[in-house]
């Protein structure tokens, strides 16, 4: 143990291996219409991509502008239903990710807010687990729904908005404490 640093949980939780990548984007122009793949998006701040239907009257109270999913889990999805593969546009979340634990990106501290950082432009706050929905049955068959529970992704809100592409980084940083008294 002699020469190893030591850190406190604050610190450890804002200490990931490497930076991941935006595999896939996809729109959801309506409900019950198929996932539009896309290579770049707007995301407007306060609102989420331009031209999915989440956008639609959301300015600023939606904490589900964006949602994202773990690439690493699909073959677990997949396991878990037993299914060979699970098709990631059906599972109809926005932004597909791999190599970052995107669960770890949700604060555990109020006073230590962390921001997912995609590309070189948007900033999106974590604000909870995207549970799945009954059409999760529909797209895996029987148990879908339970074997996406604790791998459905995260939702997001937009802090600031930009140029997403697919192959962008994404990293997770400390988000600066405004001061109240300014």
């Amino acid at each position: 143990m002699a020469g190893q640093d030591v850190f406190t949980l604050r610190e450890l939780t804002q200490r990931f291996a490497h930076d991941g990548r935006v595999q896939a984007i996809y729109l959801r122009p309506d409900r019950r219409v198929p996932v539009l793949p896309v290579t770049q998006v707007q995301v407007l701040e306060g609102q989420g991509l331009e031209g999915d239907r989440s956008v639609r009257g959301t300015i600023g109270r939606s904490k589900r502008q964006v949602t994202l999913l773990q690439a690493e889990h699909l073959p677990v999805i997949a396991a878990l239903a037993g299914v060979d593969a699970v098709d990631p546009a059906g599972l109809r979340r926005n932004v597909l990710v791999s190599g970052l634990n995107l669960l770890a990106a949700k604060t555990l501290f109020a006073d230590v807010p962390l921001l997912l950082g995609l590309g070189d432009e948007v900033l999106l706050e974590v604000t909870g687990p995207c549970e799945p929905c009954s059409r999760m049955e529909e797209l895996l068959g029987q148990g879908g729904y339970n074997a996406m529970r604790g791998h459905g992704g995260i939702t997001a809100s937009v802090v600031r908005g930009g140029l997403l592409r697919v192959g962008d980084r994404v990293s997770v940083a400390r988000m600066p404490i405004r001061d109240s008294s300014a």
